[in-house]
Parts: C-alpha cells; sequence; structure tokens
C-alpha cells in the first residue's frame, strides 16, 4: 500500500467493483447491497464517502490486529473516500467492555493523552496522511460538550432489555458479574460519534458488531442515513490460540523494530500462516493456496515471504531484506546481530552498580511488568553474557556491560548511567 492519493471525487472505478473489493475480506457487511447504494448516491453528489474508525488509546502501542482494520480503511481511501480517524480520548476513560468478563480500570487524561500522542504516527504507516484523504478527530469535542440533561437523552436511544442482548453484557449478567451502568454508556457514546460526524461508513472488528450497530439506530434517530458497519475478522496471535494482545504477550507491534517484526513472524504455528497472509498481506487468494500448500512451498519458505511483505508494509523492501539476513545470521548461523541496542539504566535503578534481573529486563523494553518478567526467566528464554538466567532473584553488576538476551530476538547491552 503505497502512500498515494488522488482527487476526493474520483471515485473510479465502477461501484460494482468498488463493493466487491471492500467486501473481500470482511466478515460480514450491514449490508452490500446499502452501501452499492450510498456509493451511487455519492457518485451523483459528487462526494466520497467519510469512512469511520474509532480508536482509544488505551495502550501506547498498535500491533497487526488493529492493522487489519486500518488496511481495509485505506482501501477505501485508494478509492477516493475520505477516512475519519476518531481517536476516542474521552471514551478511553471509560473504556470499551467488548470482551470483558469485569469492568476495566478507568484510565486518567494523562494515560489517554499520552497513548495518544503515538496513535497517528503509528497508523500513518498504513494509512494516507494526505489531508484530502484523511481526517482526525477526537471524541472529546462534542462528548466532553454534553451535559447531564443531554446523557439522558441518549440513553432514552436503548432499552436495558436491548443491551442485555450484547453477548459480553448477557455473559455477565448470567455469571453474576457486575455490571456497571457507564458500561452501557459507551455503545451509545460510540454512536453518538458516528452522528457527530456523520459517518457513511463504520468499519471494526467482529467484537464492535454491536457498538457499530448501535450508531446505525442512533443515526436513523436523528435523520440521518444510517451508516454501512463492515466488520473485520479478529487477528489470531504469533501463539496461533489466543485473539493478539499486548497483554498475552502474542502481538506483533507495527512500530517496532523490521528485525523484531519478521523474528516474531518467523516464530507463528505454520496453520496461522493463511490468516496472516489473507489479513495482513496483499498476497493474491491464488499465491496463499500455492504458499501454504507444503507439497508446493516448504513452510519456512512461505514464511518468509509472508514476514517479507509485513516488514515492507511497515518499513520498505530494503528493510526487510536486511531483516531477512539479519534472521539468516542469526538463527541459522547462530550469531549475535551485527549491530546491538545498547540501553542505559538509571543510576536511580541500581543499588552499588547492581540491578535484579527482573528489573534489568524491564529496563531494557523486554516486559512491561515485574511478572511477565519473572515468567520469561522461569520458563529458561532469558541469558546474561552467554549463559541461561535461571534465578529470578539473581542480582546483576552492569560493570561489564553484559548482553542481555531474552529469547532469540531481543538482544540488548545494557550499561548503566554515568555520574
Amino acid at each position: 500500500m503505497s502512500n498515494h492519493s488522488s482527487s476526493p471525487t474520483d471515485l473510479n472505478p465502477s461501484v460494482d467493483v468498488q463493493v466487491k473489493t471492500l467486501c473481500t475480506g470482511a466478515d460480514r457487511t450491514y449490508s452490500p447491497v446499502e452501501l452499492t447504494e450510498r456509493l451511487r448516491v455519492a457518485a451523483k453528489q459528487g462526494r466520497p464517502l467519510r469512512v469511520k474508525l474509532g480508536m482509544d488509546p488505551t495502550a501506547p502501542d498498535l500491533h497487526l490486529g488493529h492493522a487489519v482494520v486500518l488496511r481495509k480503511l485505506r482501501q477505501f481511501q485508494d478509492f477516493g473516500h475520505v477516512a475519519v480517524l476518531i481517536v476516542g480520548d474521552f471514551t478511553a476513560m471509560i473504556g470499551d467492555p467488548t470482551g470483558k468478563k469485569k469492568t476495566r480500570p478507568t484510565l486518567s487524561r494523562d494515560q489517554v493523552d499520552a497513548n495518544a500522542a503515538t496513535y497517528l504516527q503509528q497508523a500513518g504507516k498504513v494509512l494516507d496522511t494526505n489531508p484530502a484523504r484523511l481526517e482526525i478527530r477526537r471524541n472529546s469535542e462534542w462528548l466532553g460538550k454534553m451535559d447531564f440533561a443531554d446523557a439522558l437523552k441518549l440513553a432514552q436511544q436503548m432499552t436495558v432489555a436491548r443491551m442485555l442482548e450484547r453477548d459480553t453484557f448477557a455473559e455477565r449478567y448470567k455469571a453474576g458479574e457486575a455490571i456497571y451502568i457507564h458500561e452501557f454508556m459507551y455503545p451509545l457514546m460510540q454512536g453518538a460519534d458516528s452522528v457527530a460526524i456523520q459517518a457513511d461508513v463504520e468499519l471494526g472488528g467482529t467484537d464492535q458488531t454491536f457498538n457499530n450497530l448501535t450508531g446505525r439506530d442512533l443515526q436513523a434517530a436523528q435523520g440521518q442515513p444510517p451508516q454501512i458497519v463492515m466488520v473485520m475478522p479478529i487477528l489470531n496471535g504469533t501463539d496461533g490460540v489466543n485473539k493478539m494482545g499486548k497483554s498475552l504477550g502474542n502481538y506483533v507491534g507495527i512500530s517496532e523494530p523490521p528485525q523484531e517484526q519478521f523474528g516474531k513472524v518467523m516464530s507463528i504455528p505454520d496453520g496461522l500462516m493463511p490468516e496472516w497472509f489473507r489479513l495482513c498481506t496483499d498476497v493474491s487468494a491464488a499465491d496463499i493456496g500455492t504458499l501454504c500448500n507444503p507439497e508446493l512451498t516448504h513452510p519456512r519458505a512461505a514464511k518468509e515471504r509472508l514476514a517479507m511483505e509485513i516488514v515492507t508494509t511497515f518499513y520498505s523492501r530494503q528493510d526487510a531484506v536486511e531483516a531477512a539476513a539479519d534472521f539468516k545470521r542469526r538463527f541459522s548461523e547462530g550469531l549475535l546481530p551485527e549491530h546491538i541496542a545498547e540501553v542505559t539504566v538509571a543510576a536511580t535503578e541500581l543499588e552499588n552498580g547492581r540491578i535484579g534481573i527482573l528489573n534489568l529486563i524491564k529496563a531494557a523494553g523486554f516486559a512491561a511488568t515485574t511478572s511477565e518478567a519473572r515468567r520469561l526467566v522461569e520458563g529458561g528464554g532469558v541469558s546474561l553474557a552467554g549463559s541461561k538466567v535461571t534465578d529470578p532473584r539473581c542480582q546483576v553488576d552492569l560493570q561489564s556491560k553484559p548482553i542481555l538476551q531474552v529469547g532469540k530476538r531481543r538482544v540488548a547491552r545494557m550499561l548503566a548511567e554515568q555520574p
């Protein structure tokens, strides 16, 4: 997906071709007939469609799972339509209850702003950032101005019975888990976003179906044409079992270095390749069939092609070539990379020039929490200066500038901050 652009009202190719292309890969579209009619009307009016994607900045990093929907949004842009990326700075402070068995912890404004600061740069790795193609909004623009009377009017648009039809709430209610009133407001606020920006189409994952359809209801109540809803499949993580997510450690970040992306893709189960080729690359269905048939293509060669495609998407072909060479050197020849990143540990983290191994792993950025670092050590995946670390209570002297290695891909030379 190159970052090119054309006239905002250039709606060629034909409507039928657009509908076929855009619906390909989607789990479900509500509905293709409505999308066809909306495209025809927009073409007659000489305007692009407004295609909405909301993203709550509840964490600082985007991964390949997010990119599945971003790639579909880019397809709309390439057909001449306008992407409206809504940074959910207001809704993030409540937290989407989708898929959650318990109430999400409330985020502070500072946490939300810090996370949002990185989103736009990361999304720009996929989207066309030409202002004629991309509109960026924060939903605090309208939600933050609502008073209590406005909130009550919004709440009148939904019944409790309808809300409890949502699988997440139904399961929690049946299990006796607490459901708080503010969680009921989340789908309504997401729907209010669609009203505020007059969305023609809203994209999301299959887990967002209820929220997105709520937007249709609210638009109809306000006299707007109900948005077309297109939901994309949920990408399984590198473990091949669970939905991709940072908390499970089964993710590939779209801003991770090319070598890290390449290595993580090479580690996925062979059975995951068809799904990843289909949702994460532009490789044709025919070529995917050939690549994922072990009688025609060796799985390692297919996986290398997949890794090359993914790194090229977020960086460049040259970066992908260099990452492949680095992977071969490190894994096939058993060598460390030519360039090892250096990480300086703050003096405040040290005691007599030493630091605990768990804190060292976190300082290197190889684990987000102490418990995650402990699991890495106990799982036998941590080496220091070439020797495996087995004791999570180990204290490390940084005077020798030791090389810390977690797994086969994450390597850093650890230095102590000089006074």
